[in-house]
């Protein structure tokens, strides 16, 4: 068994796959695995990818994923997820990248603890700036109780800070379902998936290493599109809602769930300008529909509790009347 498994999807990445694969290379071990799965790339990423695998083999064990069609980044992860053998798995987005010698230095962090996950903090890269991005958790190297990190709910916690690349987990957590992702889902993917590690898994713990190079608004970022596929984070948060809303302690961790989703509403119907219109037109009554789907009595908690200016648009987005033939998300 190797002793770790990575797994990066790319998909049109061209001109940043050869720093990921770069980065790969000054981080491998004869007993680390590289899963590399191109999502159905329509530029010469599969080639970069391919020939990037053949120098990595010389290193350590790579496996190449190839799917015809696009499938999303939650799809490609859980193809990785599929055939990764490693005792210890992470992930790597395609168009980022690491900093030498960062995944032993990780590896030697999670044997350490000895827990079910570790989260890391990260570097956001916006062009030439580097900024650093730290988990919402004030106690570090420490094993902590994952479902107590959700809290409080009028606060930015650690299932604030979802992506999957900024940490490592034990192979127990892939063997009961827990590190699969939605499949689907084109963004906000990671957001049911964090907050099931929080509600399910045993234990975790934060580290304060940096080696994750995250880049922020390049081109291949769904943060940068206006179109369909940024409106996934609907049936993302009504899952985790759900989820939530079914657990042994929804009447404590519900009201997070809530905050947090209409805060993301928010957030997207102030971007709405970089929507096509036709797309920004959906996202308000798909925005306006989540709202009447939450429990009235959790989301009139939530929205007393928040700052006037956010409660009163999200309010008024509610009453919005329903029109004849709309559907839900």
């Amino acid at each position: 068994m190797p002793k770790l498994s990575v797994i990066v999807p790319f998909r049109d990445v061209r001109p940043y796959a050869p720093d990921a694969l770069r980065s790969l290379r000054a981080n491998a071990r004869p007993d680390f695995e590289f899963v590399l799965v191109d999502d159905g790339s329509q530029d010469d990423t599969p080639d970069l990818v391919e020939r990037g695998a053949e120098e990595l083999s010389r290193l350590a064990r790579v496996r190449v994923v190839r799917r015809e069609r696009p499938g999303g980044i939650a799809t490609a992860r859980n193809a990785g997820l599929d055939v990764a053998e490693g005792e210890y798995l992470t992930f790597l987005d395609g168009d980022d990248w690491y900093a030498p010698g960062y995944l032993p230095r990780l590896v030697a962090a999670a044997e350490g603890l000895g827990c079910d996950f570790l989260r890391t903090d990260h570097v956001r890269v916006t062009g030439r700036a580097r900024t650093v991005r730290r988990v919402p958790v004030g106690l570090r190297d420490e094993v902590l109780d994952p479902r107590e990190a959700i809290l409080p709910a009028d606060r930015t916690t650690a299932v604030d800070h979802p992506q999957a690349w900024a940490g490592i987990y034990h192979r127990r957590l892939l063997e009961r379902g827990l590190l699969r992702f939605p499949d689907g889902l084109r963004t906000a993917e990671d957001r049911p998936w964090i907050w099931r590690l929080h509600r399910e898994a045993e234990s975790f713990a934060v580290v304060g290493l940096l080696g994750v190079f995250y880049r922020k608004g390049v081109a291949s970022s769904l943060t940068r599109v206006g179109d369909e596929r940024q409106l996934d984070f609907v049936p993302a948060f009504d899952r985790v809602v759900a989820e939530t809303a079914a657990d042994r302690d929804a009447d404590r961790l519900l009201p997070k769930a809530v905050r947090t989703y209409c805060a993301v509403i928010d957030r997207h119907l102030a971007e709405r300008d970089k929507f096509e219109p036709a797309v920004a037109a959906r996202l308000r009554a798909l925005c306006a529909d989540a709202l009447r789907r939450l429990p009235r009595d959790v989301l009139d908690e939530v929205l007393d509790a928040m700052d006037a200016g956010r409660a009163a648009r999200l309010r008024r987005l509610r009453r919005t009347p329903l029109r004849a033939g709309r559907g839900a998300a």
